[in-house]
């Protein structure tokens, strides 16, 4: 509880500054700037607080093949570069444990670096770096992929353009609901994402709480760092109409460790959700 208590006092400024979305292994000030190495569901950044100005800049390096070590014993930052200690490593599935994968080490004692400007990079000047939209599917030459007149760091489903009908009603009911925590604003949490992989239109179409991508299900379809990258742990089928109701649909979902079959029917405006079967690991 003491070391978990002494971590949180050492990056309180950059949970703060990041409403939380990160957690974070190794930190450094350059002159007035203050770095920290971070992770989230996402993959690995460096975030950086400047006076007021908070940004993360997204790695692009994917935790199916780079083990960054928790404790840094070099700085981070050196000679215009991020620096980082780990290796080079490949995921082993932990038998019986859906989503419990560990590592298995490849090349131990590598010393990893990157140019911060390549890093930095934003040619839009959107608020996402150019690797970060390269490896989720958005345009680094656009700001705004969708062309919905919102702008990528501010769309909560910046990969589709939303609408609504009854249908994105009944997805908008299935992917999960958070509560945020007090003081948290989900539309301020600009680096934390739900990823799934669909192809139904309706499904590309929802209004999330929370920022999604919804990536092609076809895997020659998707850029690469989500080839080799696992960011997916949950989904949802597309529907099966029932032949002798047009109202009722059938429909799986999914997540890390448990499956579920439910029929769904829309009723009075509202849909019905009946868990037909299910499976828990």
């Amino acid at each position: 509880m003491k070391k978990y208590e002494a971590h949180k006092k050492l990056y309180a400024k950059f949970d703060s500054a990041f409403n939380e979305q990160f957690a974070y292994f190794a930190k450094q000030s350059v002159g007035k700037a203050e770095y920290a190495f971070a992770q989230n569901n996402l993959g690995f950044w460096l975030t950086k607080i400047d006076g007021t100005t908070a940004k993360a800049y997204f790695l692009g390096l994917s935790f199916s093949h780079y083990y960054f070590n928790k404790i840094q014993t070099q700085p981070i930052i050196k000679d215009g570069e991020l620096q980082l200690q780990g290796s080079f490593v490949r995921i082993v599935k932990v038998a019986g444990l859906p989503g419990y994968d560990d590592y298995s080490a490849i090349e131990d004692g590598k010393l990893f670096r990157i140019k911060l400007s390549d890093l930095e990079k934003d040619s839009v000047h959107d608020g996402y770096n150019d690797i970060f939209e390269e490896s989720f599917g958005l345009n680094p030459e656009k700001g705004d992929t969708d062309s919905d007149g919102i702008n990528d760091f501010n769309d909560l489903n910046p990969l589709h353009k939303s609408g609504k009908n009854k249908f994105t009603m009944l997805f908008e009911e299935l992917v999960p609901k958070y509560a945020a925590v007090e003081g948290q604003d989900f539309k301020k949490m600009n680096y934390l994402f739900d990823v799934y992989g669909n192809d139904c239109e309706y499904f590309q179409m929802i209004n999330p709480e929370l920022r999604t991508f919804i990536v092609a299900e076809n895997e020659n379809k998707l850029p690469y760092y989500l080839r080799v990258t696992d960011v997916v742990h949950g989904g949802l089928s597309k529907l099966r109409k029932d032949p002798k109701n047009p109202e009722k649909f059938y429909i799986m979902k999914w997540g890390s460790s448990s499956t579920y079959d439910m029929a769904v029917e829309f009723k009075n405006g509202k849909w019905q959700i009946e868990i037909i079967s299910g499976t828990v690991v």
